[in-house]
């Protein structure tokens, strides 16, 4: 008998029309053989199944299931395709916990802490990785500017401390600059981060469960044309994403092993794309995506092709290490 498997896409942040390229990606490549692949719209106004036709039948919250030609349709397993909001928060994945579905994502709470950059910082700090200096702040905080600088100093960033695909980053080169910068963060989030600028190679790593192994995919570089790799970098063809990255093998050794042991202390599962910027060979830690883009063109499926693995052997290997754990 095939399996049901729910790819669950959209979600409750800006991030929606991304999670929806990624999620038809995954529905267009997951063997219909195999699986019974459903697609299920989760917005803050709706939760429902996608038949081939857009036509709309309502999820079920009690257990997650739904009606089609008057049967009742329960899921195996999900794939979160969902970036930010409630799927890559650990939200979601919380309910599937206690509703006992599995997915294809760590355990939410790995997923809560990832998506809090400050939270991850502070637990990779503590095995001796490297990061850059930082400041968090509360919507409501007192800002003062100068402290700021004398800590981060010029240039730096200011980024939402909760939300994904470069929404709401600013890359500040003055004092003038900052408070603008910060005000844009907090239409993200009510909690920001302001980093030191680090100026060196930026290199983006996915880290995966592939056939029961932890696998470091192949490394890619970044290039981006703009200031850094913001917005229109990732999703408007605005940066060069180069895989295998132009890094000296000294350099491939270090990520490997770092992005290995971030990958391996968080407890993480699943898919996982982190990115590290070099300062004299040494790499530093940035911060990790757990619901990474998905599409044809995005960055952790361009590594696995340069790995020899298809999306369509990727996505299924989500789902079989899923229903394993």
């Amino acid at each position: 008998m095939k399996q049901n498997i729910a790819i669950v896409m959209g979600g409750y942040s800006s991030e929606v029309h991304i999670s929806l390229k990624s999620g038809n990606v995954v529905y267009n490549h997951l063997n219909k053989d195999k699986y019974n692949v459903y697609r299920v719209l989760i917005l803050k106004e709706k939760w429902v199944v996608l038949d081939h036709n857009e036509k709309e039948y309502p999820i079920d919250k009690n257990d997650f299931s739904f009606i089609y030609k008057n049967a009742k349709v329960t899921f195996d397993c999900v794939f979160n395709a969902i970036h930010g909001a409630p799927g890559e928060n650990g939200q979601l994945l919380a309910y599937f916990n206690l509703i006992n579905i599995k997915h294809t994502s760590a355990p939410f709470y790995q997923m809560a802490l990832t998506f809090n950059k400050r939270d991850t910082l502070s637990a990779v700090k503590a095995y001796g990785i490297q990061t850059a200096t930082s400041i968090y702040i509360n919507k409501g905080d007192f800002i003062d500017i100068d402290a700021i600088v004398k800590k981060v100093g010029l240039p730096c960033f200011i980024k939402p401390n909760n939300a994904g695909s470069s929404y709401g980053i600013s890359k500040a080169h003055t004092k003038e600059a900052i408070l603008p910068a910060i005000e844009t963060a907090f239409k993200e989030d009510s909690e920001i981060l302001i980093e030191s600028f680090l100026d060196g190679t930026e290199v983006s790593v996915g880290v995966i469960q592939y056939q029961g192994k932890v696998k470091v995919l192949p490394i890619t570089e970044i290039v981006s044309e703009n200031d850094f790799f913001d917005y229109e970098a990732k999703y408007q063809g605005k940066s060069q994403e180069i895989t295998p990255a132009r890094i000296s093998s000294i350099q491939e050794a270090k990520v490997i092993a770092v992005a290995k042991k971030v990958y391996t202390i968080l407890n993480m599962r699943g898919f996982s794309r982190s990115e590290y910027i070099f300062v004299n060979d040494e790499p530093y830690f940035l911060e990790m995506n757990t619901v990474p883009g998905l599409t044809e063109e995005s960055i952790l499926p361009q590594q696995a092709q340069a790995a020899g693995i298809t999306l369509a052997a990727l996505f299924e290997n989500a789902i079989t290490t899923a229903l394993k754990n």
